[in-house]
């Protein structure tokens, strides 16, 4: 008795597609062999199942049910097929599945059927008709055979298969395989016979075949691969060896060929002796290993004898290093761990060298060859190690010869003892572009488009110069951040031309409400109407229901249901969707019979269906096709609950019916579909007559979307490019509104929209995803099709592969390639019909074929299933593209391929998409402003009788400022800081502002880059001059000693950080100013709605920020994406892909504090698009699309900027109502802390050793800072500008000035430490200012020096250990900065000495980043346990025990000093800052561990409501989770709160 398959196979894992398919399959036996080698299973099942699912369901019950046993599994399958099926229907379905086992069982026949025109005769005859080859002759039976058994016994449908023979057509390919076969031949005797054949070649090496390439240039080939591609010259040694052989003249191992060719030379027995020296009459074979204990003894390798460290050992001028080699490569995907001595050309990828302790180096390169990666290494000695690095270079290509080894050190496979190393050509293929007259490629995508397209844009258009071509358009998805890089990549004057464009995401927003309408009133007759169907696309598939009802003025009137023969089998999945099968239909009229009596019914009613483009779509194709007029009046239930029910998110029949408490039974069967559809439309009638709409006309005056509609609707891609300046501004216009109106998942452009800005745009119809390309698919009616065609500029075509994806999806309408290349010749008909130019494109994703790996990985990470099916969208050659679209002929293929896509490109103008000029912001009469601050406040310091220096810096300062057009940014920042003094905060100044005197007289600064100076604040008395302030020259006032005012008596004022203001502008002063403001973390963001306020409301944007893939994000996506297929990889292996995948788009954000400024009369789309950051649809933030550096040099940019550090002076200042700004700069206590723990009151073993008293001081609290001032040794405040200046540049300490102050070449005050250093020390020795600026600024970005400007310093006695120091450096501050952050540091260390409560309150509560009341506040003791526990982990505690570290050593150094905490008291505590009370410092409530922002709030704002009456009293009011309040309770926070609200009856 037969059981169902999943019966008999319970435990079988199966993809659920295929499991719906095998729950109607039952199997009647299993049989096994007698020796248990193979089992068959005869199953039976209605449905077909395709042969490969067949194939899997045996691998299948082999690997899971007998994964350890040599057995086979064959199932036998048998259809019972209904009586839809005859064996021309069958062989529509099952062809593609019989081919398949055809192609298992025999090639040959497999091709036969596959190249056979099948006629069927009549029903029960099929013929094939097949060239008249002995081959096909010989298996024609056995095919019969095949098909009649598989007709017949499987499906049970009897058919007689006869051929018929037509003549052989000249077949191209059956050359060329013959051609390969003879080759291939060649090579392997050729590879057997390698010394005969170099003796007839007269002693040369042939294993190396020299020929010329298509340039004229030489290459080298492997012999195989010169066999196989290089036609052969003649008389070859092969033809020598034929004809002998021909003669029966075959020489054995101790003979010489004789030449029988003009072409070869008689063998010189001398030269070949030499070149093969031979053992016994016999030529020595080739030996793994061999050689090796002796490499480079050659006697005639032209050495001599004294060879001990030469790093050739060889004459030929390819060897780099070792001796030569000869012997083939192998692919390095090949090798299969240690198997010995190793051959491999490649690409050296990376190359790294370090010394080792025993004074050798080792040199490490990664080597591809594309196939795979290995790491060389190699131990070289020191008298050599220079000359062989000079010699590796990365991105050069090599053949080497060495050992496969496991490296110990990280267990890696490794190619090591090095034998030699030599020069290869590139052997990468190199696609060239060598058609007369050159494509232009329209759409093409960079990293720039989300996770999708994985080359750079200026690579895309270096290949497409390369290629000769004239210009490439850029077309990224919704974005387009790519614009700035490509326009980069042409230099100045380049006739090359990029066309600027984007692939939208195109939302038609146009579709009426009401089709056709008439004017019809609610109250007239509609028929609402279901079609249930065998597919999607009215061309290929049928109907198989109708149903539909009659409404009058809103009342059901008639019915009509009825299913359709549709003359071929229902698919499986539509039978399992619709419930409706082949039975059910067979015994119904066919279409022809049934339309007209369905439109009878209907009349001259308006139809109504759900959907109804669908349902409409196939009743006018078939209307069409009978020829009956069809012309309905047409509403769409969809539509309309877009309008009636905006916040459904989705607009489904069963979604839309649930939402009006509509009843839908049997859901997918046509007639009930029809009945909800019409309560659906009696609801929507009511609500529009509510809204007093009675007709249809009035109903299309609500056609118009809101953007919540467009924000739901489907999108289709779009090209479009812009023509002109006009055509880039409205670009931007589109692509701004896309991101900040209509952003749902994706950047959407309402098609409204679109055409209202069309002007200076191309519009072209884009991939298979545009709308034209749909509409094709799904057998659209010919008006759509027209009125799509009309709205684009150019219709587009793609090669078959891009869509080829459709080809494995069942559910497709696509079947065949044929099928495609019908699309694409029909959308050339288009073209034609229309007046349209069609255009191939090739919609670019990666530059070359291999490039798909990037590609896939990506997607893979994401989340695709198709990953690993990726389309070749890779950029196409001109000869590739008419190659790819021959079928349309030759003609026709160069018009779309050539012809059209340059008329296009001629379309568009060369434009720039940034502008080029600059357009700073305006404020009137800034210039005489600036100036009346400066010398308002330069009185206010100075006296009325300004000295001298003071009036020059001013003037020379204040004159480049304004000639320059800067004066507006000063007056701006002026703003700024003065309303955060005025709101109570401190700003602090970062970069080089501070070198501007003009900056300090308009208070954007405090630094003061006068020399040091004396100045009296009430009698204004200043010494800039006297002997004893000169002393200071180059140091800072405060270093200077006090002094009293010889006028007044008055304590003198100790100013001047003496910095040059050419540091800030140059000496030119025409260097763009950078004026970079450190706010207070808190007020920044009212700092940044200060800007609205001076510029005016919709003036200024956030800067824009792009983020990318990174390296270690990118590592990730690699290393999961082979572990998940199963294959290991070496980690040089995964790092050559991460490079490929490095830097694409992922999302876009902000820039911490940089604020774009808009001048007035200005738009922003001149400039940019604009977007909100993330394309965070909550935040009313914008930014600029573009990354803010590709437009800085025309639109201002401001940097509002927070920091903790003006914070922490506010908290100072509040928790102790003293002055931050009256703090001196010159305390001796203070400045102790920076050499002792004395200030303190404590001993270094109070604080775990810790020498100094500046922990958790900004900038002098970390290890490494406090090593630098143990080391230093600071006296002065100018001393610690130099360190921050060190400790803040990139190699200027460690292995720089570290290195000369230990080695006594220099001291902290001749060291080079900020950036000013080097110019003013290089003029001091006479150097040409102009060039002093030059060389340091060219030193602080890491750029190093030119030979020139080395020889000029050594010219004017600069010693060498500063240009050495020079050269290393790779960034540097400047003092300004170094000096502006000093004197907060300083002034927060102040209150550390002298108000040491508010000191520790405010580091806690704003610097400390893991603070924890648990951990921290219980007492010394155990503090100094869990600082214990963590210390034992050394490197292996985590990134929070770290933190949590560092904030237990302030606390620790707190209780040293005798402070301690006081408990939390839930009523008094703050949520996040500690409070001093009697005496001690109480903690906030956020310290709680678990206690978030707004939890804390939220206790705070509860205890303000009144007392807690128990536990779950504060669990309510403050939402706080059990978790925490546990811990609160552990802690003893509670009190004696009892645990409920509850009243016992004992507490009475």
């Amino acid at each position: 008795m037969a059981k169902g398959f999943l019966e008999v196979f319970p435990t079988l894992n199966i993809a659920e597609p295929l499991k719906e398919l095998l729950a109607m399959a039952e199997v009647e036996k299993v049989t096994s062999a007698r020796d248990r080698s193979s089992i068959r299973v005869y199953m039976k099942s209605t449905r077909l199942i395709h042969k490969q699912n067949i194939y899997d369901l045996e691998r299948g019950i082999k690997d899971q049910l007998f994964p350890d046993k040599q057995i086979t599994i064959k199932i036998q399958e048998k259809y019972r097929l209904s009586g839809q099926y005859t064996p021309e229907k069958l062989l529509k379905m099952y062809k593609d599945s019989l081919l398949l086992e055809l192609k298992h069982y025999s090639i040959v026949e497999y091709s036969m059927f596959r190249k056979a025109q099948i006629v069927f005769e009549d029903e029960g005859k099929m013929v094939l008709t097949v060239e008249d080859t002995m081959v096909n002759r010989d298996k024609t039976n056995e095919l019969k055979r095949v098909l009649e058994k598989v007709f017949n016994e499987r499906c049970g449908l009897p058919v007689e298969v006869a051929f018929q023979y037509i003549p052989p057509k000249e077949n191209d390919r059956r050359k060329q395989i013959e051609l390969k076969l003879e080759r291939e031949a060649q090579a392997i005797y050729w590879q057997n016979h390698k010394d005969e054949l170099e003796n007839v070649s007269g002693g040369e090496n042939i294993s190396q075949t020299v020929a010329k390439s298509d340039n004229g240039e030489k290459k080298t080939h492997n012999s195989n691969a010169a066999i196989m591609d290089i036609p052969m010259p003649e008389a070859a040694p092969w033809d020598a060896l034929m004809d002998q052989a021909a003669s029966g003249n075959v020489p054995g191992n101790d003979e010489t060929i004789s030449p029988v060719s003009d072409g070869i030379k008689p063998v010189d027995a001398g030269k070949t002796a030499a070149a093969k020296p031979q053992s016994g009459g016999k030529t020595e074979k080739p030996q793994l290993n061999k050689g090796r204990k002796g490499w480079g003894r050659d006697k005639d390798s032209g050495f001599g004898e004294d060879r001990k460290f030469s790093v050739k050992r060889s004459n030929n001028p390819d060897v780099l290093y070792g001796r030569d080699f000869e012997d083939d490569f192998m692919e390095i995907e090949k090798i299969d761990g240690e198997i010995g001595e190793v051959t491999l050309r490649g690409q050296i990828l990376t190359c790294e060298s370090r010394e080792l302790r025993s004074g050798k180096f080792i040199l490490t390169f990664d080597v591809t060859d594309f196939t795979d990666t290995i790491t060389a290494k190699m131990f070289i000695r020191p008298e050599i190690f220079n000359e062989v690095k000079d010699m590796i270079k990365t991105g050069m290509f090599i053949k080497i010869k060495g050992v496969t080894t496991i490296d110990k050190f990280d267990g890696e496979l490794t190619l090591g003892s090095i034998v030699g190393i030599k020069k290869a050509d590139d052997f990468t293929t190199k696609r060239m572009d060598n058609s007369l007259e050159k494509r232009v490629e329209l759409h093409c995508h960079t990293k720039m488009s989300d996770m999708d397209g994985v080359s750079e844009v200026k690579s895309i258009i270096k290949r497409a110069k390369k290629w000769g071509m004239s210009s490439i358009a850029v077309t990224d998805h919704g974005c387009v951040q790519a614009f700035p890089d490509a326009n980069h990549a042409l230099d100045k004057g380049d006739t090359f031309k990029i066309l600027y464009g984007v692939e939208g995401y195109l939302v038609d927003d146009t579709k009426q409400l009401v089709e056709n309408s008439k004017g019809q009133t609610f109250a007239d007759t509609y028929v609402v109407f279901d079609i249930e169907t065998t597919g999607f696309s009215p061309v290929k598939n049928r109907i198989i229901e109708i149903g539909a009802v009659k409404v009058v003025d809103g009342v059901i009137t008639d019915k009509f249901s009825t299913f359709v023969n549709p003359d071929v089998p229902i698919p499986f999945d539509i039978e399992k969707l619709t419930s409706i099968n082949d039975a059910m239909v067979l015994p119904y009229p066919k279409i022809d019979v049934i339309l007209p009596q369905f439109l009878e019914f209907v009349g001259d009613a308006v139809l109504v269906a759900h959907n109804a483009g669908f349902d409409v779509g196939f009743i006018g194709h078939y209307a069409e096709a009978l020829g009956l007029p069809f012309s309905p009046t047409v509403l769409d239930t969809v539509s309309l609950a877009r309008l009636l029910l905006p916040n459904l998110n989705r607009f489904k029949l069963d979604t839309v019916a649930k939402a009006l408490n509509i009843s839908l039974e049997n859901h997918h069967r046509a007639v009930d579909d029809a009945g909800a559809t019409a309560e659906i439309f009696a609801a929507f009638v009511k609500m529009l007559r509510d809204r007093d709409i009675e007709d249809l006309d009035h109903l299309n005056e609500l056609s118009t979307m809101d953007a919540q509609t467009i924000m739901k609707l489907p999108t289709n891609h779009v090209i479009i490019l812009a023509k002109n300046d006009l055509g880039r501004i409205n670009l931007y216009r589109l692509v701004s509104w896309s991101h900040l109106d209509y952003y749902s998942r994706r950047p959407r452009i309402p098609k409204s929209v679109l055409d209202k800005y069309r002007e200076g745009l191309l519009i072209g119809s884009a991939c298979e995803a545009g709308e034209l390309y749909q509409a094709l698919l799904r057998g659209a009616p010919d008006a759509e099709i027209a009125r799509l065609v009309n709205f684009y500029d150019y219709l587009e075509i793609q090669p078959l592969g891009n869509n080829a994806f459709m080809l494995r999806d069942e559910k497709s309408t696509v079947k065949t390639e044929e099928d495609l290349i019908e699309i694409n010749k029909k959308i050339v008909d288009l073209g034609t019909q229309f007046g349209k130019l069609v255009c191939a494109t090739c919609d670019v994703h990666f530059l070359d074929p291999q490039d798909e790996v990037y590609r896939r990985i990506i997607m893979a990470g994401q989340g695709f299933k198709d990953s690993d099916d990726q389309a070749p969208l890779y950029l196409r050659t001109t000869e590739e593209m008419l190659e790819e679209f021959a079928y349309l002929g030759p003609d026709k293929a160069y018009e779309v391929v050539v012809t059209n896509t340059r008329k296009i490109s001629d379309m568009c103008e060369k434009i720039a998409p940034v502008r080029p000029d600059k357009c700073p912001p305006v404020i009137p009469d800034s210039d005489k402003t600036l100036t009346k601050i400066c010398y308002d406040r330069a009185h206010e310091m100075y006296g009325e009788d300004l000295p001298k220096i003071v009036v020059d810096r001013l003037e020379r300062e204040l004159h480049s400022i304004i000639t320059n057009g800067f004066a507006v940014m000063y007056i701006i920042a002026q703003k700024l800081v003065w309303k955060s003094n005025e709101d109570g905060y401190l700003v602090g100044s970062r970069g080089s502002v501070g070198s501007s005197f003009v900056a300090t007289m308009s208070g954007i600064t405090e630094v003061n880059p006068l020399s040091p100076h004396y100045h009296c604040p009430k009698c204004r008395y200043y010494d800039f001059d006297s002997e004893e302030v000169r002393k200071f020259s180059g140091m800072a006032g405060c270093d200077m000693p006090d002094k009293k005012c010889p006028v007044c008596g008055t304590p003198l004022e100790k100013d001047g950080f003496d910095i040059p203001f050419e540091t800030f502008l140059g000496f030119k002063g025409d260097k763009e100013p950078d004026i970079d403001l450190n706010f207070s973390g808190e007020y920044q963001s009212r700092a940044h709605d200060y800007t609205e306020v001076i510029f005016g409301k919709g003036q200024t944007f956030r800067a824009g920020t792009i983020g990318t893939l990174a390296d270690k994000t990118a590592y990730g996506y690699v290393k999961n994406y082979f572990e998940e297929h199963g294959e290991r990889k070496r980690n040089c292996e995964i790092n050559r892909i991460v490079q490929g995948c490095v830097g694409v788009r992922r999302t876009t954000g902000q820039h911490p504090g940089g604020i774009i400024v808009l001048p007035l009369g200005e738009e922003i789309y001149s400039f940019t698009p604009v977007q909100h950051p993330a394309n965070d649809m909550t935040t009313s933030t914008i930014t600029t699309h573009f990354d803010y550096h590709s437009i800085d040099h025309n639109l201002l940019k401001l940097d509002i900027l927070g920091h903790d550090d003006p914070t922490m002076i506010r908290t100072l200042e509040d928790m102790t109502d003293l002055n931050a700004r009256e703090v001196p700069l010159d305390d001796k206590a203070v400045m102790s802390l920076f050499a002792s723990t004395e200030a303190l009151g404590i001993d270094p073993k109070d604080i775990g050793g810790c020498k100094l008293g500046c922990l958790g001081i900004p900038e002098f609290g970390t290890d490494f800072a406090m090593q630098m001032l143990v080391d230093t040794k600071p006296k002065y405040f100018s001393d610690l500008v130099r360190i921050a200046g060190l400790s803040h540049g990139t190699d200027v300490w460690l292995g720089n000035a570290q290195t000369l102050i230990e080695e006594g070449k220099a001291t902290i005050s001749t060291a080079i430490c900020t950036r000013d250093d080097i110019m003013i020390y290089l003029i001091g020795q006479g150097v040409e200012s102009g060039l002093a600026f030059t060389i340091m600024e060219s030193v602080r970005k890491g750029k190093g020096l030119r030979d020139e400007w080395i020889t000029t310093m050594k010219e004017h006695g600069v010693p060498d250990w500063y240009i050495w120091s020079c050269k290393k450096i790779k960034y540097m501050f400047p003092k300004a900065h170094a000096a502006a952050y000093v004197m907060m540091a300083y002034r927060i260390a102040w209150f550390k000495v002298f108000q040491p409560l508010a000191y520790y309150g405010a580091y806690f509560s704003i610097r400390a980043t893991a603070f924890s009341y648990e951990l921290m506040c219980m007492g010394k003791e155990k503090l100094e346990f869990y600082m214990a526990e963590i210390r034992k982990k050394g490197d292996a505690a985590s990134k929070k025990e770290q933190d949590t570290l560092k904030d237990m050593r302030i606390v620790q150094e707190m209780y040293a000093r005798g402070y301690d905490f006081m408990p939390i008291d839930i009523y008094r505590a703050k949520a996040h800052r500690f409070q001093i009370i009697e005496g001690k410092l109480m903690p906030s409530i956020d310290s709680i561990e678990g206690l978030g922002d707004k939890a804390a709030d939220a206790v705070v704002d509860a205890a303000v409501q009144g007392r807690f009456l128990s536990k779950d009293d504060f669990r309510d009011r403050t939402k706080v989770s059990k978790t925490v309040i546990d811990l609160m309770d552990k802690l003893g926070l509670f009190g004696d709160i009892p645990q409920s609200n509850q009243i016992s009856l004992f507490d009475f």
